[in-house]
């Protein structure tokens, strides 16, 4: 059975979310305070965080970062109430791998969640590894394992960085646009949450190269969306 946390301080959406948590299967747990939330979350392992930005002690997105700090692994689905796109980019950025704008239907809920949970379950990008090791360059990335390495150096990557790289990095020179790697990496159809994936890519421009203004890894087709280099060209020194 899987476990949730829900960090949230409204309790009509802690029984809403719970009661539809609970006919996956998951068992729930809950915390009322962001603090509550870091503290359970040092004690036991879940297998999806459910955390709200607006709480009374803490900004949920610098929850966000302090999870991310030692928890690169489990995924987190934010909620908020904030409809600016800034503000949804902002969490992306600190490390949640989604977001939901209240109020939000039921059902989009479940969907999203059983993705999330179904992706982390299988520990991979959506499409089959053919090989246990990727190198482009001085970039290794052993999929069994999920690691990666650049320089021999290992990078820190949540699991949508790392299924949203292995994707890119299996096939070289092939463009995805944004709403396309929102359904292989994702698996999900709703529209208009491709920034999401813009959010994504910068962060992992950001933990990859060396230049984010000038990427050798990952590039921009403009026009379409992104696409892995055919070939890494060493960085002047």
């Amino acid at each position: 059975m899987k476990k949730i946390l829900i960090i949230e301080d409204d309790p009509l959406i802690v029984d809403l979310v719970r009661i539809h948590l609970r006919t996956l299967p998951a068992e729930v747990f809950t915390a009322v305070s962001g603090r509550d939330g870091l503290e359970q979350l040092t004690h036991q392992a879940v297998d999806l965080c459910i955390l709200d930005v607006m709480l009374p002690d803490m900004d949920g997105i610098e929850i966000c970062r302090q999870i991310r700090q030692y928890n690169t692994f489990t995924p987190i689905l934010m909620l908020t109430a904030k409809t600016q796109e800034a503000d949804k980019v902002a969490g992306l950025e600190a490390g949640a791998d989604d977001y939901l704008t209240k109020p939000f239907g039921i059902q989009e809920f479940v969907a999203r969640v059983r993705a999330m949970l179904r992706r982390s379950s299988l520990g991979n990008a959506s499409t089959p590894i053919a090989t246990s090791i990727i190198t482009h360059g001085a970039l290794w990335i052993h999929t069994a394992d999920r690691i990666v390495t650049l320089d021999g150096k290992r990078i820190e990557l949540t699991p949508k960085e790392f299924d949203l790289l292995v994707l890119l990095a299996e096939n070289p020179g092939k463009s995805y646009s944004r709403k396309e790697l929102l359904h292989l990496v994702w698996d999900y159809h709703f529209s208009g949450y491709e920034h999401t994936v813009t959010a994504h890519i910068n962060r992992l421009r950001n933990k990859i190269e060396s230049d984010f203004a000038r990427p050798i890894y990952i590039l921009t087709t403009w026009g379409i969306g992104y696409r892995f280099a055919e070939s890494i060209k060493p960085v002047a020194s």
